[in-house]
């Protein structure tokens, strides 16, 4: 299977909150991208930041050390759109401690 190309759409939504939507590979190759599109909302007016990993099929350990990297930058952040696999690399790496997983109640019964 051939690599997706991550794309980022930034949205700005009331109440500064912005949403950072994520679609493809969350890899070693894209993870930089997701990185600086946080960085650049930094110092912005924005209070909340959530990434929708909905449209992200595979994300490998450099992925998750993005997600990482953008939760310190930005002091916290909300995940949502995770899948089932996401979510159980979430688990067994410990980054359920770190990260906010919001589940819409259907995400929830995937996830057993």
């Amino acid at each position: 299977m051939a690599p997706q190309l991550l794309t980022i759409e930034v949205s700005r939504l009331d109440g500064g909150l912005v949403r950072l939507r994520l679609a493809g590979d969350l890899d070693y190759d894209s993870a930089p991208d997701l990185v600086a599109a946080a960085a650049e909302l930094r110092g912005g007016d924005h209070q909340q930041l959530t990434v929708d990993l909905a449209g992200v099929g595979l994300c490998d350990s450099s992925g998750l050390s993005a997600l990482v990297m953008v939760h310190r930058a930005a002091g916290t952040i909300r995940l949502t759109g995770v899948s089932p696999q996401l979510q159980r690399l979430l688990d067994r790496t410990g980054l359920t401690e770190l990260l906010t997983v919001e589940h819409a109640e259907d995400d929830l019964r995937a996830i057993g």
